[in-house]
């Protein structure tokens, strides 16, 4: 197949390498893959040296005339049967620049919410015309984005970003950083805070944990509106303000498990990935993608949204059980290797381009 995708990786490498590893995997197995992106962004490089096309082309805007007539232009001259738009601003110049060529529209979905029919907006994304395939990724999204097309529900479909264990083993973060050793227990939330991020329902959970070596490390930006909570838990001297970390993935592997006490808008957490590939248990909420991330009561727990005392419950039968930490942390890391891995990313995207292309040519719809 011949692909061109249209997106931007001028981001933390670890969090586009899943995407940006599966189309390096397509070249590897004979697809002809060419990506629109940043000439600078720091994957543009590795994505030459492993034989994909790179075009310096990024829209500075969501209906961009310069970006349009490029893409158009690659479309046309290169006879693509795929082209796969990423973003808000990727997406709208992709589709209209597919149109008069033979290309099949890929758009991609990351969160649940923010998508309505009576939004005119949504025209120039998934809802555009010229949108025939739209691949999300989770099931809490595909469930969500299919309430609001109008046509080929059977088109939006889950495919997980996959993950390699090796992109995550990274030291832990020393405890002594933040005068914490091996007797406390410890866990991570790391947000960048809004009010979906449910930080308020944590803090009110920590008036319901009963272990005094319990430390609750936050991590990330926009915790400032919760100060005052903060200061009005019984545990607030063993609550750590972090602020901005580079070593997220170590911090996962330096505590006991981590915290996602989100009440929208989640699509598939990796915050939650990161924690599972270095083998931290979870604590999340129903919302979203996180109840397919973590089994409960196998790999973490997963409780009802906004329920901060049965949030509070989860947390102290972790705090509490030293061994069902271990237990639970062993199946999240085999979960994410057995389920959310890249080879199953790659084999699942090609099988639906392959199904796009047939129904473009018998008219018949996807199965």
């Amino acid at each position: 197949m011949k692909i061109l995708v249209a997106s931007s990786y001028k981001h933390a490498w670890n969090s586009v390498r899943p995407e940006a590893e599966m189309f390096i995997e397509m070249v590897k197995q004979g697809h002809d893959v060419t990506i629109a992106t940043q000439g600078d962004a720091d994957y543009v490089a590795r994505f030459r040296d492993c034989g994909v096309n790179v075009i310096d082309c990024y829209p500075s805007k969501k209906i961009c005339l310069k970006t349009i007539k490029t893409l158009h232009h690659e479309l046309k001259s290169g006879d693509y049967d795929i082209c796969y738009g990423f973003n808000s601003k990727t997406i709208p110049n992709l589709a209209f620049a597919s149109i008069g060529t033979r290309a099949q529209m890929v758009s991609y979905r990351g969160t649940t919410g923010g998508l309505y029919r009576h939004d005119p907006t949504a025209y120039l994304t998934h809802l555009h015309p010229k949108v025939q395939g739209i691949v999300c990724v989770s099931n809490a999204v595909r469930d969500d984005v299919r309430e609001h097309v109008w046509h080929n529900k059977k088109h939006v479909v889950t495919i997980y970003k996959g993950h390699q264990l090796a992109w995550y083993q990274v030291p832990q973060t020393e405890r002594a950083e933040f005068g914490l050793n091996e007797t406390h227990i410890v866990a991570v939330c790391a947000a960048h805070v809004r009010p979906s991020k449910g930080i308020s329902v944590l803090i009110e959970a920590t008036h319901h944990i009963d272990n005094p070596n319990f430390h609750l490390l936050l991590v990330g930006s926009g915790f400032e509106p919760h100060l005052d909570e903060i200061k009005q838990s019984p545990m607030v001297a063993r609550i750590h303000l972090l602020g901005h970390r580079q070593d997220v993935p170590s911090l996962m592997a330096m505590a006991d498990f981590q915290v996602q006490p989100s009440i929208s808008g989640e699509g598939l957490p990796r915050t939650v990935i990161e924690a599972m590939a270095n083998g931290t248990t979870s604590v999340v909420t129903t919302t979203g993608g996180s109840p397919e991330l973590v089994d409960d009561n196998k790999t973490g727990f997963v409780v009802p949204t906004g329920d901060a005392k049965a949030f509070s419950e989860a947390m102290n039968k972790l705090i509490n059980d030293k061994d069902k930490i271990i237990q639970f942390s062993t199946a999240a890391k085999e979960k994410l290797d057995r389920e959310f891995n890249a080879a199953m990313t790659v084999k699942h995207h090609l099988e639906f381009f392959e199904q796009l292309l047939n129904k473009q040519c018998s008219g018949k719809d996807i199965r």
